[in-house]
């Protein structure tokens, strides 16, 4: 998902806000309030750079020999991802076996960090986001997939859901998304039906905030028109809480992710 390009400072900055309010002071849906938390003195501020280490180690960070970063599905990323998936497969088993009238079962994925894994474009550029070298990146790499998400993507669709992704990724880069969503094993449709990105200049008409959609305008509109084509939103896949907010979606499942924070 498009970000901010903010400095790598304020991007794990962001992460370290939100861990330090997330006891005190929440969101009514759980969401930290990271921009109004102003320490009182250094000592309540995590140095940024062990930050930076207890991430890598989060992820079980695994270099190779050319130098590049990967995240190990022996991790304590990887389990808890497989927890939050196991609850999923047990309520979408009950919720896919239900008779919901004409609309027809759906799921709805984000990208970034909920279906692909963006952790070594992450230390590739050192948490340091920029439109260009995402656009570099994706071009001629493929992300891996979060782990165990297309196996659950796949039968979740086997059982009967409609599968959408949903991501504010531009539209330009719609091919290389559809091609890194192939290479890492979705196998479901993915033509321009089934696989929504943002397009700032030229909004689609069901969206009534236009060129102005915040993140969750944006996602929570695009479900809408998902469900007035006839669907029912049985589930909403997201590692965002912006992801997430906004109705349309009779569950949210929220995928972990330290690395940046996206209002």
């Amino acid at each position: 998902m498009p970000r901010p390009a903010l400095s790598r400072r304020a991007r794990l900055g962001g992460a370290v806000a939100a861990a330090l309010v997330a006891g005190s002071t929440l969101f009514a849906a759980g969401q930290a309030t990271a921009e109004h938390a102003v320490p009182r003195t250094d000592k309540e501020i995590p140095n940024l750079t062990q930050v930076e280490d207890k991430i890598k180690a989060y992820y079980g960070d695994t270099v190779t020999a050319d130098g590049e970063h990967y995240a190990s599905p022996q991790s304590n990323y990887a389990r808890q991802v497989r927890g939050i998936e196991a609850k999923a497969r047990t309520y979408l088993a009950g919720a896919l076996a239900k008779k919901g009238g004409k609309a027809k079962p759906a799921i709805v994925l984000d990208m970034d960090d909920t279906t692909l894994l963006t952790y070594n474009y992450e230390l590739k550029v050192g948490f340091n986001f920029t439109p260009k070298s995402q656009d570099d990146y994706l071009e001629h790499t493929d992300m891996a997939a979060v782990f165990g998400m297309n196996d659950l993507v796949n039968w979740a669709h086997s059982k009967g859901a409609e599968v959408f992704f949903l991501t504010g990724r531009k539209e330009a880069q719609r091919d290389w998304s559809v091609r890194n969503l192939k290479n890492v094993g979705y196998d479901v449709p993915l033509d321009r039906t089934h696989v929504y990105l943002r397009d700032k200049e030229h909004p689609p008409a069901y969206l009534p905030c236009g060129t102005t959609c915040s993140t969750i305008g944006f996602k929570s509109g695009t479900r809408k028109h998902i469900e007035s084509l006839g669907y029912r939103v049985v589930a909403n896949f997201g590692d965002q809480y912006s992801d997430l907010e906004g109705g349309a979606a009779a569950r949210t499942f929220k995928l972990p992710n330290p690395m940046y924070y996206l209002p």
